[in-house]
């Protein structure tokens, strides 16, 4: 019973910080969002071929990267399968310091980006589907590297608020996930990004909203559960 009421209450309160962040956004209340308001995304994209080299040594070990269900059971509601693979460098603020040891590079990459909370290889099986869904709360926006990108057409991509859009590799992609969404992949190879969430760009006083917001998040089932599997794939991963 008293689970319940809390998580009702913290629903109320993601819902009331949402009409905050988009009434008080810097850059405005959209799906998708100007690269040029976002200096570092340059930056990030000078690094592009060193990424990919670095993502390039696991790819041997794909199948023995964890499922993002196997990490984050909410994901269940997205997929079941083997079709979602996952390589964490952080998550909500939690960081993976064995994976970023072993792509030193990216994580250096990963270090330009302000209010970086969440980021990982997001890696798309062949045929794999990501059916529409929205994201838990819009105090983050979304950034999306291409790494490995099959085919910059209708079989690849991704559409968000009914809008599609296409980014090859080294291109990225700014949106907000709150937004219903899908993704595809229905080629014969791996679609890979740099998937990467960071704090949305607020005045102070929301700012410091967000961030308590984000620090109550941290506590949730959802956070915890997802750090401990993830600690439990590593200890194995690096025996």
């Amino acid at each position: 019973m008293l689970r319940n009421l809390i998580t009702r209450i913290l629903f109320r309160m993601l819902r009331e910080m949402e009409q905050l962040n988009r009434r008080h956004s810097l850059h405005g209340d959209s799906p998708y969002f100007d690269l040029d308001k976002f200096p570092w995304t340059r930056e990030v994209a000078k690094h592009t071929a060193a990424i990919q080299q670095e993502l390039d040594g696991l790819l041997p070990q794909v199948q023995s990267l964890p499922n993002f269900q196997d990490i984050s059971p909410d994901q269940t509601i997205l997929t079941t399968d083997a079709g979602w693979k996952t390589f964490f460098f952080a998550g909500y603020g939690v960081e993976s310091e064995k994976n970023r040891a072993r792509c030193p590079r990216t994580a250096q990459a990963l270090d330009l980006i302000p209010g970086m909370t969440t980021a990982y290889f997001s890696i798309l099986a062949p045929g794999k589907v990501l059916p529409m869904h929205r994201g838990p709360y819009n105090g983050v926006l979304r950034y999306h590297l291409g790494l490995r990108i099959p085919a910059v057409d209708d079989s690849c991509a991704i559409r968000v608020d009914g809008i599609q859009r296409n980014w090859g590799e080294g291109d990225a992609l700014v949106f907000d996930d709150t937004y219903q969404h899908e993704a595809w992949n229905r080629t014969p190879h791996w679609r890979i990004v740099l998937f990467v969430d960071f704090l949305r760009p607020l005045p102070l006083v929301p700012r410091l909203l967000n961030n308590a917001m984000m620090a109550i998040i941290r506590t949730t089932p959802f956070v915890r559960v997802a750090a401990r599997n993830q600690a439990r794939w590593e200890a194995s991963f690096y025996g």
